[in-house]
């Protein structure tokens, strides 16, 4: 499976310190969102977590003569989010969005997420502990370079390596989620979610010696295995990489020869 490219993706799916999901919208209208969606993510009705929603007109083009909200977020409750205000919405929409129970956040701290620590044994006095988070994570000061952790994910942990690759020396599990916006790589058993040049980066890798995610990401395009991981990589050494040069962007999944 895969999506159209950045420049061509109606919507687009951005974290923030909130704990909300902010929803890049470059179209408005349901039924065009709606296949966007089942392409993005496969179709998968409990894609998200129950999680809460704004939703961005900052890169939308023309606006529309109206905006269908009930539409709107009908939709994106599909997907398991919960619609909660709205950011860069031209003014004379303001009411209407109000009187769908949104919230104007244009104000509102919106900064990309980090990964907040949970509780761990203190550290030799030259180590330096992991960053892990559960789901909507507090704020923490900005990290960059290399993140490693050493330990297993649990599900329902996030790690989130900002500014630089991620490490894992120990496996993922299902139901976890790692994030970078450089390379993943995981010498363990990849599991749960991986998303990969998370600000962009097209040239973002994915690299595990025990391929066997719930969804895998580089910059935004997307894809899932609810059908199964295809055989050549299942349980064994793959990288994942964007295929820039077609004019739909795709993923390709390759094995890797580690002897």
């Amino acid at each position: 499976m895969s999506a159209a490219s950045p420049a061509a993706r109606p919507i687009e799916f951005r974290n923030a310190t909130l704990g909300a999901t902010i929803a890049v919208l470059r179209e408005t209208e349901p039924a065009r969102l709606a296949d966007a969606l089942h392409t993005m993510l496969g179709g998968m009705p409990d894609f998200f977590s129950g999680e809460a929603a704004v939703l961005d007109f900052g890169t939308l083009g023309e606006m529309p003569a109206r905006i269908d909200w009930a539409g709107l977020t009908s939709l994106l409750r599909r997907y398991q989010l919960q619609p909660v205000g709205v950011r860069n919405l031209p003014p004379e929409f303001a009411a209407t969005a109000r009187q769908a129970g949104l919230a104007l956040l244009d104000h509102a701290e919106l900064r990309d997420r980090q990964a907040a620590p949970v509780p761990a044994p203190p550290p030799a006095p030259a180590a330096r502990a992991p960053e892990i988070a559960a789901p909507a994570p507090a704020p923490a000061q900005p990290q960059a370079g290399t993140l490693i952790i050493d330990r297993p994910l649990r599900s329902g942990q996030q790690v989130y390596a900002r500014g630089g690759d991620l490490v894992l020396l120990a496996g993922v599990s299902n139901g976890s989620e790692v994030i970078a916006d450089g390379n993943i790589h995981c010498y363990g058993p990849l599991r749960g979610r991986a998303l990969a040049g998370a600000q962009g980066n097209t040239e973002a890798r994915i690299i595990s010696t025990n391929f066997g995610p719930e969804l895998v990401s580089i910059a935004g395009v997307y894809r899932t295995f609810e059908q199964g991981i295809p055989a050549i990589v299942a349980g064994r050494a793959a990288q994942v990489r964007l295929d820039a040069a077609r004019a739909e962007q795709k993923l390709e999944i390759e094995p890797l020869q580690l002897d």
